[in-house]
């Protein structure tokens, strides 16, 4: 039977249902909520603005997005965006979704994380990126109705939402702070990390191996 929420109908297909699977198994109920909210906000701005996308994309896209920050798939030498954007790409692979829509779904969410861009891109690649926002960072909060927000929060809720999403964050990238640099996770580990230096670019350039 379908899932629906706030109008937006869960895939009724086995390779959501795997995904749903495998995040549930991997991750905390805080990730899990999350993502799923990243998925139902995502559609709401796609419904909202008219915009055609693939269900299934998108899908395994919001539910594998934070996926570097669990015990199970995190890495401590790259970024964490890219951590579950590997999974997502091997997974879709897996169940023979074909190589242009899994690097689809691997860029959105290797760049959730990076402002402005993925917006100008496909609309798998645009919406994960609107319902990561819209979940984390507020933006476009207005852009759907208090009461698809309601059904949505209802559906998957938020307690204390910002500070332990906060907190996973900062596990999740306490022990690789290097890969933090030149993105917006930088930010948290300033916050909670005690000793954490930010990488600066102009340091970078003066102090390359080039002599002018």
């Amino acid at each position: 039977m379908t899932d629906t929420v706030a109008g937006i109908d869960i895939p009724d297909t086995a390779l959501v249902t795997e995904a749903t699977e495998l995040v549930r198994e991997a991750a905390n109920p805080l990730i899990y909520h999350h993502s799923r909210r990243v998925f139902l906000f995502g559609s709401l701005r796609a419904r909202h603005q008219k915009v055609t996308f693939d269900p299934e994309l998108l899908y395994v896209g919001a539910m594998f997005h934070d996926l570097g920050l669990t015990t199970k798939y995190r890495r401590t030498d790259q970024r964490f965006e890219i951590d579950g954007a590997d999974e997502a790409r091997n997974f879709l692979r897996s169940h023979g979704i074909g190589e242009d829509e899994a690097d689809t779904v691997w860029t959105s969410i290797a760049l959730h994380t990076t402002p402005e861009i993925p917006l100008h891109m496909a609309p798998e690649i645009a919406l994960l990126t609107r319902g990561v926002e819209l979940d984390v960072l507020g933006i476009g909060y207005d852009a759907i109705t208090d009461e698809e927000r309601a059904a949505v929060v209802a559906s998957h809720p938020r307690p204390n939402f910002k500070n332990e999403i906060l907190a996973a964050f900062t596990g999740g990238l306490e022990d690789r702070p290097d890969t933090t640099f030149g993105n917006v996770k930088a930010d948290v580990l300033a916050h909670f990390v005690p000793g954490f230096v930010r990488g600066d670019f102009v340091d970078v350039i003066l102090n390359s191996a080039w002599t002018e």
